[in-house]
Order: C-alpha cells, then sequence, then structure tokens
C-alpha cells in the first residue's frame, strides 16, 4: 500500500482473493452462448484469442519469476545485493491482477468496436505503425506521466508502493495501485486504437505488442544483468532504444534517474540518465563469485512440493507447504510430469535459495527427487550418487559445512550420512545431520515436571539419544515394542536402564513419535501431547488433543532473504537439522556429525539461544 494511500488505490475486486476470476464470466458465458447458438463459425480470430492471450500472460511471467529466482539464488551476476522479505511477497501476490483488468478492457473494447471482428491475423503496416507508435507517444507520455509519479503528492499517495521494493522481481513491474494502471493501459491502448482507426490493426500484432510489454518489464525488473554486451556492440545505438535491468535498478535505489521506460532515449535527452549505468551495467555482467559457508542439502516432499520452493509459486512458497491454495489440485497432470523429467534428467542437486546471517553466507540445494523415491530399495543406490555429487561440489568450492536435510540423512539409506565419510575420508566440507539439535529441541520441548514419557518410535539415532537423556535424568521411558525395547535396553547406560521400561498399560500423555497411524493416535488419552522427533510432521487426527511442531526454531531477525516458508513450517522457522550446520559454521566446529557420531544435545542449544535463535515452546 502507498505511504498516503489516493483514490483508486485498491484494486475493485481485492476483496474477492482468488475469486477474481469470476469476473472473466462473462466472456466464458458469451463465448457459450454464441457456440451454442450459432455453432464454432461464430467465434471471430480476435475473441478467441481473449482468455488464451491471459493464460499465455500469466504462463510467461510466472516463467520469469522462476528463472529470475532460480538465477538470483545462483548467479553472480546479482545487481542489489540485499534480500527479500515476506512483506514484499506478500506486496507483490496481486501481480495477476492488472491481466486480469487488461482482459476485461480487451472484452469491452471488442463489444464497443465491430471493425475488431473482422481483423486478420497479421498486417505488416500495423505492426510497423505500431512500433512508431510505441517508441514515440507511448514513450515520451509515460517517460512525463513517471516524473510526475515521483512528485510528492503522487509519490505518497500511488507510486511509493511500487517503490517499496527495493529489490526487484520480474513481477514488481506490475505492482502499482489501480488508478496507476489505468494510465498505463492507457498509453499502451494508444497504438492499438490507432491501428484500428488507420484500418490496418491485426490480431496477432495485438497480442505481440503485450508479449512485448510483459517481456521487457519482466526482464528489466529481474536483479541480475542478463543483456549481453555482443548485442550493444554489434548495434550501439540499442543503448538508447533498449533498458536492461542494471538501468532500471539504480531507479528503485535512487528513486530520481532512469524515468524511462523501455527505451532510454528520454533520459539522455532530459539528462536524467544515471551516470553509474553503464559502470553498474559492466559490474553486473562481470560478477562476483560467492562461495557459501553452508549448504542444506534438502530434496522435494509430495508432488505439490515443486511448486512450493523458492523458484515455484513465489506466493505459495511463502506460506507453509501443508497450507496449499485450492487450485494446485488443477496443476496434478504438470506435477507429474515434472516429477517423471526430474527422476530422468535431474543428474545433480540445483540451488533455490541463498540466505545471509551477518557476514555468514548460506544456500539451499535440492535434490530432484520425492518422498517415495527414497523409499524405493532399487533407487537407493542413484541417489546416493547424487548426494555424494553434491558433498564432493560443495568440497571443491570450499564450502565449510554441508547439512543434510530430511531424507538425505535416512539410516536406512546412509547410516545418517556416514557412507559419505567412510568414501571420501579427506573431505574438507563438515557433514552434518543435526542430530544433537534436533535431539536438544525435543528435550527442551517437554515439560520440566514431566515424570513419565511415551516413546512411541523406533530406535533411531534421535531417539535413542532422547530416551538415553530422559532416563538419565530420572524420567521414564515407556515402550509398547518389545523387539525396539530390548534393542534399546542393551544399549542403556546402567545408570539409566532402570526407568526404561516395556509395557502396553501404563498411561502417560506425553507421547514422543515418530511415525504414527490413526488408529493408534485414538489410543492415546484425551489432552496427550504429541511431540515429532523426526523432520516430518504427525497427521492431526485428534481435536482434543495438542500437536507440536517438528523440531524447530525461529531464527533472528538478523538473517536475510527469508521470504519462503521451510516446507510445513511457518514463517520464520527452521528446522533444527538445518539450523544445526549453521552453528556448525558460527562455531567453528570441525568434526562431522553423521553415522553415530553426535554433538552434544545441551552444547547445540546452548550455542542456537546464544545465536540468537529462539524456542517455539518453553517447556
Amino acid at each position: 500500500m502507498a505511504t498516503r494511500p489516493g483514490p483508486l488505490t485498491e484494486w475493485p475486486w481485492q476483496r474477492m482473493g482468488n475469486f477474481k476470476y469470476l469476473v472473466m464470466a462473462p466472456v466464458v458465458v458469451h463465448g457459450a452462448y454464441r457456440v451454442m447458438n450459432k455453432g464454432w463459425g461464430d467465434i471471430d480470430l480476435a475473441y478467441s484469442l481473449i482468455l488464451p492471450s491471459l493464460a499465455l500472460r500469466m504462463i510467461h511471467n510466472q516463467i520469469w519469476i522462476g528463472l529470475s529466482r532460480y538465477q538470483t539464488a545462483r548467479s553472480k551476476h546479482r545487481i542489489v545485493d540485499r534480500g527479500i522479505e515476506f512483506d514484499q511477497v506478500d506486496r507483490e501476490r496481486g501481480w495477476d491482477d492488472q491481466i486480469v483488468f487488461n482482459g476485461l478492457l480487451f472484452y469491452v473494447g471488442y463489444l464497443a468496436m465491430p471493425s475488431v471482428r473482422r481483423f486478420p491475423l497479421w498486417r505488416t503496416d500495423g505492426a510497423v505503425a505500431t512500433a512508431l507508435l510505441h517508441a514515440g507517444p507511448v514513450e515520451f507520455l509515460y517517460y512525463w506521466f513517471h516524473r510526475a509519479l515521483h512528485h510528492h503528492f503522487l509519490y505518497s499517495r500511488y507510486h511509493s508502493h511500487h517503490h517499496a521494493s527495493i529489490v526487484t522481481e520480474p513481477i514488481t513491474s506490475v505492482i502499482h495501485p489501480f488508478g496507476e494502471h489505468i494510465v498505463y493501459f492507457t498509453l499502451f491502448a494508444i497504438p492499438m486504437l490507432s491501428t484500428v482507426y488507420m484500418g490496418n490493426g491485426s490480431a496477432l500484432v495485438f497480442v505481440l505488442y503485450i508479449v512485448y510489454i510483459d517481456f521487457m518489464n519482466n526482464m528489466g525488473h529481474c536483479n541480475f544483468e542478463l543483456a549481453p554486451k555482443w548485442m550493444f556492440q554489434v548495434f550501439p545505438p540499442l543503448k538508447y532504444l533498449m533498458y536492461t535491468p542494471s538501468f532500471h535498478s539504480p531507479h528503485h535505489t535512487q528513486f530520481r534517474t532512469n524515468y524511462s521506460l523501455f527505451m532510454p532515449f528520454y533520459d539522455y535527452i532530459y539528462s536524467t540518465m544515471d551516470k553509474a549505468s553503464d559502470e553498474l551495467y559492466e559490474s553486473s555482467l562481470k560478477g562476483t563469485e560467492e562461495t557459501p559457508d553452508l549448504v542444506h542439502l534438502t530434496h522435494m516432499t509430495n508432488l505439490q512440493s515443486a511448486y512450493h520452493l523458492r523458484v515455484g509459486f513465489a506466493s505459495i512458497a511463502s506460506k507453509p507447504s501443508d497450507n496449499s491454495e485450492w487450485y494446485m489440485w488443477t496443476l496434478w497432470p504438470l506435477a507429474w510430469l515434472s516429477m517423471v523429467v526430474a527422476w530422468i534428467y535431474g543428474s545433480s542437486a540445483f540451488v533455490v535459495e541463498r540466505i545471509k546471517l551477518k557476514k555468514m553466507k548460506m544456500q539451499t540445494w535440492v535434490v530432484p527427487r520425492y518422498n517415495f523415491q527414497y523409499g524405493l530399495t532399487w533407487d537407493r543406490e542413484s541417489i546416493n550418487d547424487l548426494i555424494e555429487k553434491a558433498i564432493l561440489d560443495a568440497d571443491v568450492r570450499g564450502v565449510k559445512v554441508l547439512s543434510l536435510g530430511l531424507l538425505n540423512q535416512a539410516k536406512q539409506l546412509n547410516g545418517n550420512g556416514e557412507l559419505f565419510g567412510q568414501k571420501c575420508p579427506k573431505l574438507g566440507v563438515r557433514i552434518v545431520d543435526g542430530s544433537g539439535l534436533a535431539t536438544g529441541v525435543v528435550l527442551k520441548s517437554i515439560p520440566s515436571d514431566a515424570k513419565q514419557v511415551f516413546l512411541h518410535t523406533g530406535t533411531s539415532k534421535v531417539a535413542r539419544a532422547i530416551a538415553m537423556a530422559l532416563c538419565g535424568r530420572g524420567i521414564q521411558v515407556i515402550m509398547n515394542r518389545k523387539k525396539e525395547y530390548d534393542v534399546l535396553k542393551s544399549q542403556m547406560p546402567e545408570d539409566g536402564a532402570s526407568y526404561l521400561k516395556c509395557s502396553s498399560n501404563d498411561i502417560t500423555k506425553i507421547w514422543l513419535v515418530e511415525k504414527i497411524d490413526d488408529k493408534e493416535q485414538r489410543m492415546a488419552p484425551r489432552g496427550t501431547v504429541f511431540i515429532p522427533i523426526s523432520q516430518f510432521p504427525l497427521k492431526k487426527v485428534r481435536k482434543d488433543c495438542t500437536y507440536l511442531s517438528t523440531p524447530a526454531m525461529k531464527i533472528p531477525d538478523t538473517m536475510q532473504n527469508i521470504h519462503s516458508c521451510e516446507n510445513w513450517l511457518p514463517r520464520r522457522v527452521m528446522s533444527a537439522w538445518h539450523i544445526a550446520g549453521i552453528l556448525h559454521v558460527l562455531e567453528g566446529w570441525s568434526v562431522h556429525e553423521c553415522g553415530d557420531d553426535m554433538m552434544d544435545p545441551e552444547k547445540a542449544w546452548s550455542a542456537a539461544i546464544r545465536h540468537g535463535f529462539v524456542p517455539l515452546t518453553k517447556a
């Protein structure tokens, strides 16, 4: 929202949420009526392109969003080295409002101008006229309107909303109050209406002109330089006819320069060209190599998780993954296709995010595999190969620590990461499975006055450490599976063994669980507190019980570039396994934490608190 919102700030359908697409219902109903009464032959070319062109624009913009975020995470050509936060994602959530608005106006124009219904597919003279009218009146009028928007009166009421985004993304280009978009559409309508009245308009020219506007808008608001230098060397005047991201970026940092739309020559004419633009272009192309201190290696979970990555849908990634939108079900075919492509062609982990904590640099890499694939015995070797390749790549790049997230450290897969330490004994990068901090977080979430807990789990590394710690404190740990009890009993120190009990009759209201089905949950007494000890959340079956989060903590306010949720966790909450890798770097711990080796839970917990991580629950 602008600092002092003026009239026509809000979009007419702002309170409709995702139901705003219903405003396009008249277009659909009108088309259906015509087809039912006169057949498909009654649908002319111009009308038939209205809805498909809107879908094309949304796909076009979404591709830019994904590519831009991927490049920003991995590229060395970033222009502004700052992060994006949740407030920007929320502010830019309605990037498709202008597409819906344009669609309605195109429909109204179609009804109001009968000549449009006789449009041919293509007119070369109309294309030339459109290009000239854009370079002339549109660019000229936009320049002066843009300068007017930077007057304090209009800026505070309208344009400050757009400039709230210092670090721009492609969709930042269309984040303006409704009133501004009315003017922008009026300007862009000049070439289209002119060709209609001149009689040389054509359907394809209209579509291509809108595609050009979207392309230039998206490209110019990327936070990395992608226009190659050879283009300007081959045709030097191009620098006056096409802006680049490094030309527009100073406008979001300096505010009083580089006002032009897509063609910078008006800034040259009126002396508003930022003198540092050329230097910024050169330095952005050259870039700065960056080696992260930490790599967190995770993977995709269910099929929809591909959309939840930062490089997927920005608004969806900004919410916990278990709060998916209803329309995600319509994307299931695409989700299946992406899974198959990743399975066949995914030969290495890819970067999805970069985070900063003071001077510490972090990246998240994703193994192109899903939960169910980790359960396939015959696919384990290939998955371990992908993990090993990521570890070796991080080692070559000089990464200090690589933390294994989710199933990348499964005992059945690679023995909690021990396999890689054995295969690569001379690794410089430290491998961390995060079990020490995860154990510490679980222990701290158990009420301090607890006398007994029920351990409904196997003998995993974290489960074993929790049981030993609790028994060592004199807290009774109850298990109901004899086989797992016997295994754990044999590993229990003598001074705590008496506190481990196997029983099916004892009732306690604190359940430590890894995996539990619906039937077993219903066996718990009313008021039970379910505490997950694995990285995966529990299915909430009981309304009369309390379900705690998977082991996680709130991150410090100083951690930057956090604008997506880590899987099912809330905003600005990070899993204990991820945080453990961060602590290894911050504390300078030089040991691996994998296999049977584990950091002392109390030491890991104290380090987390000292560095500003905050517990989700109080014991």
